[in-house]
């Protein structure tokens, strides 16, 4: 079943609300660690820095898996501009409405997702 034009443009407001917070967090978290080795003094405890050095990689780390959503985000943005949003990408299904509550950057069925991250695809 075919989204409204209402469900895709409240989707795509919700979808650039959450393109504009991750943004924020991506930029201050990026600033925050860049400052953190700026500043970094060499008076510090080895034990000190080894736990900052542990913050800053999981830090890092978040940071990516929010790059990844954001890519995913503004992919399920592209999708709205071409007027394919809520259909599968991969086997071209509507994807259900449920799903896109849960997950408004979803560009698959649960059945596609779960080959395309098992490799079958």
């Amino acid at each position: 079943m075919a989204l409204k034009k209402t469900d895709v443009e409240r989707f795509r407001k919700r979808l650039e609300e959450m393109r504009n917070q991750l943004t924020n967090v991506i930029r201050d978290t990026t600033e925050n660690v860049k400052s953190e080795v700026a500043s970094k003094g060499y008076s510090q405890h080895q034990a000190d820095e080894g736990t900052d050095d542990f913050d800053r990689t999981v830090t890092l780390e978040v940071t990516s898996k929010e790059f990844d959503i954001l890519r995913q985000i503004e992919r399920a943005l592209e999708k709205v501009a071409d007027g394919t949003y809520g259909i599968c990408d991969i086997s071209g299904e509507p994807i259900p409405l449920p799903r896109l509550e849960a997950i408004p950057y979803a560009t698959m069925t649960v059945q596609s997702q779960e080959k395309f991250e098992k490799g079958l695809l």
